[in-house]
């Protein structure tokens, strides 16, 4: 425990009532599967345009899905840090993406963030699980972060000035860059401080992505506000288009009691404004974030009220009530990236606090009048210009070496290290985020080996890059030619890709390395348009591992998309009963019913329960078959997963 008169940081742990994460998804994610749920409309100017055209990837390789777990949730103790001073009490849970998860305001003992104690696991980060609540980071492209579930790099930072630090960070692999997050809580403080910091080690520019996301309490009387008349929206369906939140359809949007269904509004800020976003409630308290000139972006989320947006909520936080979020950004929106010069290091602080608003003004119908009582407000909170001097020592600190370290994040920062090493490439100075030899799992033990001149016999992670490419080129092993096929694919080359994967089913593989290079096959020749041989290849790769449900789920999956339900429905005849992934299965098979002829049987499966734990955000897919199925019956509302 760290002690400064009356701030104080403890290490424990809290309880939480979660699924487990589950095992990774063994399958890399090489097809182009991120598309983009929005096209710019009316009123965007054109850098905006152009800014959210730039960066955009095909996929989160070398990423693996994280889509192993269930619904069925037990209480755990999971690591945690305190920061406490006489006025606020903050948790922050290192393990799980570094979130803050309370900011508990003593005053007026409220919770400024949306916090329960059973968060439950759901497909809506790039890798599939995220949880709702508290402050999280993303960094990487549009989407909750890779980082989103998985421990950082956590320690204790004591500055020559007697400062006390809780730092985390993590080498991210989309864009092979440093982030890391310094949290610390001076003593009376009204406000929590982050100051965070990027780091590019490459010799070219990278695109670069960074929102930090609050979710906060939504009550009716919940009301957000940001010091712009006007702001760029969007709401799953129509083109990003620029409008007045005040009056936006016929309401509102600044409450989000108000919205009928899920909208995103990035407030159009102007550059000579202090950046920031508030909320109030009915008392005027509520979460406001402050932060340093470079994060620009400021925005609002609703769920909405309708029936999907609120089975959301539901399905995320079991009887917590509704939440809203407020976030801040690099970028003016979530649509763009912002190019980050080779060697540059970008960093910024953040604070949040309770604004304390006064009720009637930030609740008032003059909504300039709102705007200016908030700004005075938050300017007595904490003074723009005593923020911005925070800058240079937040800086300087972020190198000061690790007092005590708590938690590894990934052992990929040690593999980056040794490649850059090998190649005679720059790399971070490692000062302030050490990454310790300690972290390295099976998943880079083999590359390592390999950066080493040792014979590569295959990995169950994967990297990228042309360095590695050439590595693996000279190895003989099939393991090493499937990787390399796997590179290519990735980066769609699929040309190169199939020609890879036909070599490897040419050569004596391991039978676990036969079934992905068969998928791998597949894919690629789906992508090309030819259907009938891309499903015959999943097929033979089901054949050769029928253990692995996670090829067996997605052959079912591509051969319904494909027009091939009757192979779908005979391959899903072989699925596991029980474990993860027994949901989809189910569904799937219903689908296939339906699609060749059966809807009966494909009702009969409906209306005795399908249940869908990595149902994606959105997706609204069961409620479509019950239409089909059961047309003249309402579905039923847990199947009522739409936005709209």
């Amino acid at each position: 425990m760290a002690d400064t008169a009356t701030s104080t940081l403890t290490v424990t742990t809290i309880s939480l009532t979660m699924a487990e994460l589950g095992p990774l998804n063994p399958l890399p994610v090489v097809a182009a599967e991120l598309d983009q749920p929005y096209t710019v409309g009316e009123g965007v100017p054109e850098d905006l345009q152009a800014s959210a055209r730039y960066g955009v990837v095909p996929n989160v390789y070398p990423y693996l899905m994280q889509d192993g777990y269930s619904r069925e949730a037990a209480p755990k103790e999971v690591p945690a840090v305190v920061l406490e001073n006489s006025k606020i009490k903050v948790t922050v849970i290192p393990s799980l993406g570094g979130r803050i998860w309370e900011l508990f305001d003593k005053a007026t003992g409220k919770q400024l963030l949306h916090t329960h104690d059973a968060p439950q696991l759901a497909n809506i980060a790039l890798r599939k699980a995220w949880f709702a609540g508290g402050l999280e980071w993303n960094i990487g492209t549009r989407g909750h972060s890779p980082t989103s579930c998985d421990p950082l790099h956590t320690a204790i930072v004591h500055t020559p000035e007697g400062k006390h630090i809780l730092r985390m960070w993590e080498f991210e692999r989309l864009r092979e860059v440093v982030f890391q997050v310094d949290i610390w809580l001076p003593k009376d403080s009204a406000v929590l401080f982050a100051a965070v910091r990027l780091r590019n080690p490459n010799d070219h520019d990278v695109p670069m992505y960074w929102w930090s996301n609050a979710a906060i309490p939504e009550t009716d009387r919940t009301r957000v506000i940001a010091p712009a008349d006007e702001a760029y929206s969007s709401d799953y369906t129509t083109d990003i288009t620029r409008v007045r939140p005040t009056s936006h359809e016929g309401y509102d949007g600044t409450w989000p009691v108000n919205s009928p269904h899920a909208a995103d509004f990035f407030f159009d800020i102007d550059p000579s404004e202090r950046r920031w976003v508030v909320a109030a409630d009915d008392d005027g308290d509520g979460l406001a974030m402050l932060s340093t000139d470079l994060l620009r972006g400021k925005k609002l989320f609703v769920w909405g009220q309708g029936q999907g947006g609120k089975r959301w909520q539901e399905w995320l936080s079991p009887g917590a009530g509704p939440y809203a979020e407020i976030q801040a950004g690099l970028a003016q929106t979530q649509f763009e990236h912002l190019v980050m010069p080779a060697g540059a290091a970008w960093a910024w602080v953040e604070a949040y606090g309770n604004g304390h608003l006064n009720s009637e003004t930030s609740h008032g119908d003059d909504w300039a009048a709102a705007v200016a009582h908030a700004g005075e407000r938050l300017e007595q909170l904490l003074p723009h210009e005593e923020l911005e001097a925070m800058l240079p020592a937040a800086i300087a600190d972020a190198d000061v070496p690790p007092s005590t370290l708590l938690l590894n994040g990934s052992g990929w920062g040690v593999v980056e290290r040794a490649r850059r090493q090998k190649s005679g490439w720059a790399w971070v100075d490692e000062s302030g985020t050490p990454f310790a030899d300690g972290s390295i799992t099976g998943e880079q033990e083999p590359w390592l080996a390999l950066l080493q001149g040792k014979r590569f016999d295959g990995a169950p992670g994967f990297v990228a890059g042309k360095d590695w490419e050439e590595l693996l080129a000279g190895q003989e092993s099939p393991e090493a030619q499937f990787h390399l096929a796997t590179m290519k694919h990735a980066r769609q080359d699929l040309e190169g890709a199939k020609k890879g994967y036909r070599e490897v089913l040419a050569m004596d593989a391991r039978p676990g390395t036969t079934a992905t290079t068969h998928r791998g096959l597949g894919l690629a020749l789906l992508a090309g348009g030819q259907d009938a041989e891309g499903l015959a290849e999943l097929r033979k790769g089901v054949g050769s591992d029928p253990s692995n449900a996670a090829l067996l789920t997605e052959a079912v999956t591509l051969s319904i998309r494909h027009g091939d339900p009757a192979s779908a429905l005979e391959l899903a005849e072989s699925a596991p009963k029980e474990g993860i992934g027994v949901g989809r299965l189910r569904f799937l098979r219903a689908l296939a019913l339906a699609r060749t002829g059966n809807p009966g049987a494909a009702a009969a499966i409906l209306r005795e329960g399908v249940e869908i734990p990595d149902l994606r955000e959105g997706e609204d897919a069961i409620a479509a078959l019950w239409e089909e199925v059961c047309p003249n019956e309402p579905v039923p509302a847990p199947y009522q997963f739409g936005m709209h």
